[in-house]
């Protein structure tokens, strides 16, 4: 089947002006979709990076790469970065190479286009002025013709009547009209033959070589039109299929992210990072209460217990930082004792010290005393930093960190050893080739590196000795651990004073203070305390704080640090200042001694007045 515009459509001008503009207004709307795809397509890759630099931690922590879930995230995110990458270099394409060709080729459709049906509409404008000069002709000849031909009737008639001489003048100028209009339709005739033959022949010229010509072009300008809209889909098609390996080896990276996770190897992490060392609690001694004397004597003792007690706690110290609580209390009970005491419950989180000093600025002044003695706990942190042997650790937690450290120190040994090298095997070709350089010249930094080694290698030597004592410490716990006690079993103790020295003979986790901090001796104890001296004269004469309760210990606790205060299964004490999340409820006794004991020690029984005054003091 022919597909000439030319022949086959050559009576169809205005259907074909109409499709032509239907189709440039089809290429200026794909253009305009490439160009929003375009901007889809970057809004899509802005959103991805700025979700993916969202979730990016600001600053790397240790904890995210120690664990492998933490790491599969980041590399997930780091994946999607790169996909936004890819998304805007496809957003660039579409709109550099298409949407931008498209609109530049739009514009020349156009003008081709109008050019075309221009010179379409002269031929037709031709043609039917060939056609309007051939109508007029043709009425010409016909009208000439229709006289004529009344003429010669009139003249005949006029013949037919030769009666007298006036009607023979008037036949004879009949005869001549006739003649005269003969002539001029005659005329008439040869001017519709020339205008027919010219018509014919621009007729045959417009419909078999104009028209066939122009419709052509519009047929080539319409194939390449259609042409170029699927040049623009396949490239669009093309740029996005480059993306794709790009996009199928991040998802393939994600893939392995994920599939590298190990929860076992995490959970075992946690073990190696808070891992204490501690040993935990042996068994609870039997009190024997039955005997008489027995008794008296364990109450005599705990009165000298008690005196002891006093003494440590004459000055309060409520400045002290109350994060974690003691050892947990026995899960057996002892004669005596609660039958069903509950379980200490888990440490809550340390309180914020932009929150203590928010509170500071919008509270009373009372409870402005409360928030400055909160804030000194927080303070007495910083000023109670650990020491170079790392001895405020718990064990195992030691042993991690002086390895560590260890390890940093034999990478700069090794850096500064190759540097010894260079620096030596540099002085020995200067030594060789004067020329090259002066041999004096290396021996500064030469013995500067020998310095830092010497350095160096001494701190490892204590870092190693501090080591090996931390492991010989961890193997001493652990061979008391197999014999089967903590010396809690092996030593005999008198009734009633027995729960009081388990505190002091337990296991290495007592000696945790409210604070947190771990002591292997009493001399960093008495450091981190005289560095927070100063602070307790502003607060030795302030007024005591009023009773907002009473309390009954569940179990026997000895206060050993300073700001807290021993007690006795059973007893009954005041309280002062409401446990607030840290751990620690302020107690008081006989309006002499105060201090700090664990909130899960005691069960506390708060005035129906004092917890509506403590709860406007939180509100403010």
């Amino acid at each position: 089947m022919s597909c000439n515009w030319g022949t086959e459509l050559w009576d169809q001008f205005d259907n074909l002006e109409k499709h032509t503009s239907w189709g440039i207004d089809f290429l200026e709307r794909y253009s305009k979709f490439v160009k929003e795809r375009a901007d889809i397509e970057l809004s899509y890759a802005k959103q991805i990076r700025s979700l993916s630099k969202k979730y990016h931690p600001k600053r790397s922590r240790e904890d995210e790469s120690r664990y492998s879930w933490c790491l599969a995230f980041a590399a997930t995110l780091r994946q999607l970065n790169e996909l936004a990458v890819q998304r805007e270099e496809l957003a660039e394409n579409l709109n550099t190479h298409i949407a931008c060709e498209l609109t530049r080729y739009t514009q020349e459709v156009k003008s081709e286009r109008k050019n075309h049906f221009q010179d379409g509409r002269r031929a037709q404008q031709h043609i039917e002025s060939s056609w309007k000069q051939l109508e007029s002709s043709k009425r010409r000849f016909e009208r000439d013709c229709k006289e004529a031909e009344r003429a010669q009737q009139v003249s005949d008639r006029i013949d037919l009547d030769n009666k007298t001489d006036g009607e023979k003048r008037c036949s004879l100028k009949a005869r001549q009209t006739a003649q005269q209009k003969k002539q001029a339709a005659e005329e008439s005739r040869k001017d519709y033959v020339t205008s027919l033959n010219q018509f014919n022949q621009d007729q045959h010229q417009h419909y078999h070589t104009l028209v066939p010509v122009i419709y052509q072009r519009i047929q080539d300008m319409e194939e390449r039109r259609i042409e170029r809209i699927c040049e623009a889909m396949r490239s669009s098609a093309e740029a996005e299929r480059k993306v794709l390996p790009v996009a199928s080896r991040c998802l393939d990276v994600m893939m392995d992210a994920a599939e590298g996770i190990q929860p076992r190897m995490d959970t075992r992490q946690v073990v190696e990072v808070y891992k204490s060392g501690f040993d935990p609690p042996g068994d609870v001694e039997f009190e024997d209460y039955s005997a008489t004397m027995r008794r008296s004597i364990s109450e005599s003792s705990y009165l000298d217990n008690r005196t002891e007690g006093r003494r440590h706690s004459r000055k309060l110290w409520p400045f002290i930082r109350k994060n974690k609580p003691p050892p947990p209390p026995p899960t057996s009970p002892s004669p005596g004792g609660v039958a069903n005491c509950p379980q200490s419950p888990p440490p809550a989180q340390r309180e914020p010290i932009a929150q203590r000093l928010n509170d500071l600025m919008t509270s009373g002044s009372r409870t402005r005393k409360q928030c400055l003695r909160s804030l000194k706990r927080g303070l007495s942190l910083k000023l109670g930093a650990g020491p170079a042997d790392c001895s405020h650790l718990p064990p195992e937690q030691r042993r991690k960190k002086l390895q560590t450290r260890i390890n940093n120190i034999n990478q700069e040994i090794q850096r500064e050893r190759e540097q010894r090298d260079a620096l030596l095997k540099m002085r020995e070709v200067y030594e060789r080739s004067p020329q090259m350089g002066d041999a004096g010249s290396v021996e500064p930094r030469l013995e500067e590196v020998k310095q830092s080694l010497q350095r160096l290698e001494d701190e490892l030597k204590t870092n190693q000795a501090w080591l090996s004592e931390a492991d010989s410490r961890l193997s001493d716990h652990g061979s008391r651990r197999q014999s089967g006690g903590c010396g809690l079993n092996s030593q005999a103790t008198t009734p009633g004073s027995s729960s009081l020295k388990q505190l002091d003979n337990r296991s290495p986790a007592s000696r945790e203070s409210p604070d947190g901090s771990y002591t292997e001796d009493h001399s960093a104890e008495l450091q981190f305390k005289s560095r927070s001296s100063e602070f307790d004269d502003d607060f030795d004469d302030e007024e005591p704080l009023p009773s907002i309760g009473t309390c009954k210990s569940l179990y026997p606790f000895q206060g050993q640090n300073e700001g807290t205060l021993s007690m006795v299964e059973g007893e009954l004490l005041s309280v002062v200042e409401e446990d607030k999340g840290d751990g620690w409820t302020r107690v008081r006794r006989n309006l002499e001694e105060e201090g700090y004991v664990p909130t899960s020690y005691i069960k506390v029984f708060l005035d129906s007045s004092a917890k509506g005054f403590v709860q406007s003091s939180r509100l403010v």
